[in-house]
């Protein structure tokens, strides 16, 4: 009756209770979806989240938009105020996404609020397809919990929609918990759309979990008991097979029959069995059309053979006429094939045969560490006179000639071994944050670097790497010889710096000269004495070759800054349009100035230099000069001492050189002391005699108060009443200023700030902050 009575009186709607609602909008959607807008308006409020989600397109063919429903519906579910809320440009999708996290790990009760508690809502299945993020914890609950059988649609729809998978602060787990891993990743990276694996927060890293995971990010398994869903193969992997099965039948087919014509008679025709067998295919089954190619076979080129064709302890592939089970042709004896060498191999990727026992998932990972490497290793010598080893796991490159550690035999996780794996997709970006990488670790790590093609970015962030860093670097450089190499952009940080940062600057743009952006950056210089290890003279003293560098940033470990040696960098870098320099010390008072020099000469893409706690104070000449450059668009001094022992005039000449200078479109000044009376000279730039195209400006860390910020909106608002209205500033950055001293005052001027232009802020506590630097002093 309810229902009845709201299709025939709309307007009653908004009498009915929440739970009425809920119970009638099942008879009702076909007459509700077509409420005009405001009527709908009023009742978005009022649905589950299930009839929520069901009501979008109504209400955006309506014209109606269900934001601040999604977001109050965060506010009182979540009861936080997210990261980053002002950047947040769907509330629908942040809360699912979040609501599935939630949910999967077991900090959300979805009987703790009415609008999750639906009878036909299912909390995973029907928030998955908005989840492209999704981090798994601890012992990894959540993996187990996803390849639950009843989870079986859930997992379909990640496959689809996840793009990022972290891991953070994991645990050890025991086997039952890493076969729910392996089916997780294989489904989500090998046959889904995971683009990019972030791991961080792994003090002490059980080191077969962590080659496990980026093996399998990097495309590499085996088959067997591993990819197998609730004791039946995996189906995406049979479908590959079935391909693959008609694709070498066709192949040894046409063979078979070209070989039959061109023999001269039954005597003289001493063809291989196998070819035998291949003309008795062609002569049965005829013509066929054209095989299934598949996509990730095809990745890996002839530099990159996939040789599974003598996998040892796996299965033999089955012959031709058991692949024909639709032809009457005769069984052969199932044997090993003998490869062909020399000549490129059909990569037949997953046997077919026998799957293994549970507890050999993770035999190939590691070969036994107390076994002699020169089993594994084949090492060979180039033309140009330099060591590499070739993996007899096909991969192809030097896996780590670096230095004489990474060669370092025994240890306790033993040798990464890919004998038994098979290439799948693979991810594009790699994240290792806070995550101790042993010499072991990351020697598999550079044998995985040294193929993985599909890779574009790789971050490592203090793993403690030191002398490790060559290793991974060996790693990198084979890669970048390989044809269809997409890397493009590597970024290095940790405590501390095993060499200077311009030598290993060098070395990595010696290495890989395609990358497009570098950032290395230290905190610390070596704390040993005498344990930095001599210059490298492939990187000292070899030509840098001309890279396609885009974006540099160097944080120098309270470094010098020499520019003789950061010049052969900026020689081979032409298409240098982002610079930045961090924590470095200028060694005399003219090296900035022989710096500005040479960037003007050999980087005329330039368009962004950034300085950060880089005492200028005593270098305001060439301060002004880069204020003046035409080339560039955007300026940072941040923490540079700019005003500490400065005059008036110097902040006059400031101003005036930004009103002439048209092509800069952001000045950035944070932690400079500015102060109010020199934020409120600071409006000048935008005066009506001004030709400044300045959009954004950052004063951010400045001392500001209260009363200095509102004298500068009310200059800013006379000078935009001068010019008409019309002025290029758009945005404003005020962070960790003391704002919170006046908060009427502060609110005022941020209203009528915010009139003009957008205005991002804090809600900082100055007292706090002054408390905790004078607690460390």
């Amino acid at each position: 009756p309810e229902a009845a009575m709201a299709a025939e009186r709309p307007r009653s709607l908004f009498a009915l209770s929440a739970a009425a609602v809920s119970r009638s909008m099942a008879a009702l959607e076909r007459d509700v979806w077509a409420l005009p807008g405001h009527l709908l308006r009023g009742l978005l409020p009022l649905l589950t989240v299930f009839h929520l989600e069901r009501a979008e397109d109504a209400a955006r063919r309506a014209g109606v938009s269900t934001q601040p429903v999604w977001r109050k519906l965060w506010d009182d579910v979540m009861k936080t105020r997210p990261p980053n809320s002002e950047s947040i440009t769907c509330w629908r999708k942040k809360f699912l996404e979040t609501f599935f996290s939630n949910v999967l790990h077991g900090v959300l009760d979805v009987s703790s609020d009415w609008r999750l508690n639906d009878r036909h809502f299912s909390p995973l299945l029907h928030s998955s397809p908005h989840v492209s993020q999704l981090t798994l914890c601890n012992m990894l609950q959540g993996a187990v919990e996803l390849t639950a059988e009843h989870n079986h649609k859930v997992l379909e729809n990640l496959a689809g929609s996840l793009r990022i998978l972290k891991f953070q602060h994991l645990l050890s787990c025991d086997q039952s918990i890493k076969r729910s891993l392996v089916l997780l990743l294989h489904r989500l990276i090998h046959h889904g759309s995971v683009s990019q694996v972030s791991m961080c927060s792994w003090p002490v890293p059980d080191t077969v979990l962590l080659v496990l995971i980026l093996s399998m990010s990097a495309g590499f398994w085996r088959s067997g008991n591993a990819l197998a869903y609730h004791g039946s193969p995996c189906g995406l992997c049979r479908e590959e097979d079935k391909a693959q099965s008609q694709e070498s039948v066709q192949e040894g087919a046409e063979r078979g029959c070209n070989a039959e014509r061109q023999g001269s008679g039954g005597e003289n025709q001493k063809g291989s069995p196998e070819e035998a067998e291949a003309r008795m295919n062609c002569v049965l089954s005829g013509p066929r059309s054209p095989p299934l190619r598949n996509p990730a076979c095809e990745e890996t080129s002839s530099e990159v053979p996939c040789d599974h064709t003598s996998i040892q302890g796996g299965s033999s592939p089955r012959s031709s006429s058991e692949q024909l089970s639709c032809h009457p042709v005769p069984r052969k004896t199932r044997r090993r094939l003998k490869p062909a060498v020399g000549r490129k191999r059909r990569c037949l990727r997953r046997s077919r045969g026998h799957y293994a026992d549970p507890e050999d998932l993770y035999d190939f990972v590691f070969t036994v560490a107390r076994q002699d490497n020169s089993g594994l290793l084949d090492k060979t010598r180039t033309t140009e006179g330099e060591n590499t080893e070739n993996w007899t796991s096909s991969f192809p490159g030097s896996p780590c000639t670096g230095h004489a550690g990474c060669k370092k035999r025994g240890g306790p996780a033993g040798i990464f071994s890919l004998k038994a794996a098979h290439r799948f997709r693979s991810v594009s970006t790699l994240e290792l944050f806070s995550i101790p990488l042993t010499g072991e670790t990351c020697r598999a790590l550079s044998n995985l670097l040294s193929s993985w093609v599909s890779l574009e970015n790789l971050v490592l962030s203090y793993n403690g790497l030191h002398a490790n860093i060559s290793c991974i670097l060996s790693g990198l450089r084979a890669l970048s010889r390989h044809p269809e190499c997409r890397f493009r952009v590597l970024r290095v940080s940790d405590m501390f710096s095993h060499m200077p940062c311009m030598e290993l600057v060098r070395c990595v743009l010696s290495a890989l000269p395609q990358l497009h952006m570098l950032s290395v950056s230290f905190d610390l210089r070596n704390h040993l004495e005498g344990s930095r290890p001599e210059e490298n003279p492939s990187c000292s003293e070899a030509e840098i070759p001309e890279s396609c560098l885009e974006v540099l940033e160097i944080r120098f470990p309270r470094e010098p800054l020499h520019t003789a040696f950061l010049l052969p960098v900026l020689k081979a870098s032409k298409s240098l349009q982002q610079l930045s320099l961090d924590s470095a010390t200028l060694p005399c008072p003219q090296e900035l100035g022989l710096l500005l020099e040479v960037l003007k000469e050999y980087t005329p893409n330039l368009k962004k230099l950034s300085f950060h706690d880089v005492n200028l104070a005593e270098h305001q000449k060439e301060v002004l000069l880069l204020l003046q450059d035409p080339g560039l668009q955007e300026i940072t001094f941040s923490f540079c001492r700019l005003f500490e022992s400065s005059t008036a005039e110097f902040l006059s000449e400031i101003i005036n050189t930004v009103k002439r200078n048209s092509s800069l479109k952001s000045l950035k000044l944070p932690g400079n002391r500015l102060g109010n009376h020199r934020l409120v000279a600071l409006a000048d730039i935008f005066s009506e005699d001004s030709s400044s195209s300045l959009c954004q400006l950052d004063v951010s860390s400045n001392c500001i108060k209260p009363d200095g910020l509102l004298e500068f909106t009310k200059k800013l608002e006379g000078h935009i009443q001068q010019r008409g209205g019309q002025i290029p500033f758009t945005h404003l950055r005020l962070f960790q200023n003391w704002l919170d001293q006046d908060a009427e005052t502060a609110q005022e001027a941020l209203r009528r700030l915010k009139a003009m232009c957008s205005v991002v802020n804090d809600s900082w506590d100055s007292s706090q902050a002054f408390a905790d630097y004078i607690s460390v002093m």
